[in-house]
């Protein structure tokens, strides 16, 4: 499985080049930040990464990936469910019985540090639980590509240190993961960077 860009640039109408000439290559086990100011194209580069756009300079090449997975920065549950809910139903929709499910929706719990929350409602969730929740249950759908945006940048110092504290636990040896930030704590839990201001038109 490989994802690949050779000189990726972008823009939109009546605007100059985001980024241009950007070359690289992901594998399976890859846990990828893509930093940058704010405007430099970072969500935008994972909208191309998911297919979602073409890149108006050069082509972006998927190899053996078969689905994309996303977290975004705004965590977006059902109120009432349990967190553990959440991670279960991924793992029953691949066909996993409800006892295998829980197990291992358990398992990716503690991955997480939310074993403690388990059994609580959504709703009732701190914005780093939820946030963590989110990337729990992005695991457990078990995604080629796993595109995550920002998830500290809504949060407090303290929520997004925990969520920092667990985002190596997204490196996963079947998928490829790429993380955008402007959170040099969270940029440095990834294993490699993209620096997009090196790519930046002009």
């Amino acid at each position: 499985m490989q994802l690949s860009g050779h000189g990726v640039g972008h823009s939109f109408p009546g605007t100059g080049m985001l980024f241009s000439g950007l070359d690289f290559q992901f594998g399976p086990g890859d846990l990828v930040a893509l930093t940058g100011p704010s405007g430099s194209g970072k969500s935008t580069l994972l909208s191309l990464l998911a297919g979602w756009e073409r890149p108006v300079e050069g082509r972006i090449e998927w190899d053996g990936i078969d689905s994309v997975g996303w977290v975004f920065q705004n965590p977006h549950g059902v109120a009432g469910r349990t967190a553990v809910d959440h991670v279960v139903q991924p793992l029953l929709a691949k066909g996993l019985g409800r006892g295998e499910a829980d197990a291992e929706a358990g398992d990716i719990m503690v991955r997480f540090a939310l074993e403690d929350v388990a059994g609580r409602c959504f709703k009732a969730l701190s914005g780093g639980e939820a946030q963590r929740l989110m990337l729990a249950r992005a695991v457990a759908k078990a995604p080629s590509l796993l595109l995550v945006d920002e998830p500290t940048a809504q949060l407090d110092p303290v929520a997004s240190g925990t969520v920092n504290a667990v985002l190596a636990g997204l490196a996963m040896d079947e998928a490829i993961v790429v993380v955008a930030t402007h959170d040099p704590d969270t940029a440095a839990a990834c294993g490699s960077r993209i620096g997009l201001g090196a790519y930046a038109a002009g």
